[in-house]
């Protein structure tokens, strides 16, 4: 019940914004989502390191405005200056020299998995038929989960990955594929229409498959850490990263089939 009251109040608000923010406006919904998640990773990852924590989350966020450069060189700046920044950090903040680097690999590598995944995002959002290709992501992904999660339960039997994620199923994932398959079929006939049936497949298991990827990704992170959730922020359904685990693979591959491979506008 938590889970329904929550995705209830919350889908219609997230529709709501996207069809109403500008690029800008979507941007800072964006990294607010990639300071809290950022912040999750690193409470489950260097529990013992809160200061450097928080101040690593609000780069990370801030990071995600690189993307409104015009000039290619600035968001290599910004990402140079943050690995500066925080190994300088670590190099004269030592505290235990074992865990030393350990550490600082763990603080870069959430720059790299939430920010930089999540920023294409508004990449996606910046491109013609933006808004259509983000509620597509959503679509894909979460037609995906719900029929993964039903065939799974009804007839899985075959563990895909039982060390990471012990109730995850071959035939759950099949059956995911297959309703990613169907999603992106609806968004076509609904609000999608530029979309060729070549590019439903296509993105539909693309996206599909990485979106279960990044699911399994996070289940990685939380077993290593000893977690069951990456936070409670979402009553019934955990953290933000529980929540975008799978847009996070997803969104940097809608950015590049849009850019690469959509015919649907421009002549290209």
């Amino acid at each position: 019940m938590k889970r329904l009251a929550t995705a209830a109040v919350l889908l219609p608000l997230v529709i709501i914004f996207i069809l109403k923010s500008s690029p800008f406006q979507f941007a800072l919904l964006v990294a607010l989502l990639a300071l809290l998640g950022l912040d999750e990773f690193y409470r489950m990852t260097l529990p013992g390191r809160r200061g450097e924590g928080w101040l690593a989350a609000i780069c990370g966020a801030a990071s995600v405005f690189t993307v409104f450069a015009t000039n290619p060189i600035l968001p290599l700046f910004a990402l140079t200056g943050l690995v500066l920044l925080f190994t300088l950090i670590a190099l004269f903040r030592l505290q235990d020299i074992k865990q030393a680097a350990p550490d600082i690999a763990l603080v870069l590598m959430g720059f790299l998995y939430v920010p930089l995944l999540l920023s294409h995002l508004v990449l996606v959002r910046m491109q013609p038929h933006g808004v259509a290709w983000l509620f597509l992501i959503m679509v894909i992904v979460m037609a995906g989960d719900s029929a993964a999660y039903y065939v799974g339960s009804t007839i899985g039997k075959h563990r895909i990955y039982p060390a990471v994620s012990p109730k995850k199923s071959v035939e759950g994932s099949i059956g995911g594929l297959a309703g990613s398959i169907i999603g992106a079929l609806i968004a076509r006939a609904t609000f999608f229409p530029e979309l060729a049936i070549a590019d439903c497949v296509a993105t539909a298991l693309i996206f599909g498959v990485l979106g279960q990827l990044g699911d399994l990704f996070e289940s990685l992170i939380k077993r290593s850490c000893g977690v069951k959730d990456s936070g409670v922020i979402f009553p019934g359904h955990g953290g933000v990263l529980d929540r975008l685990d799978s847009i996070l693979f997803a969104a940097p591959a809608a950015f590049y089939y849009s850019w690469f491979f959509f015919k649907g506008c421009c002549g290209g």
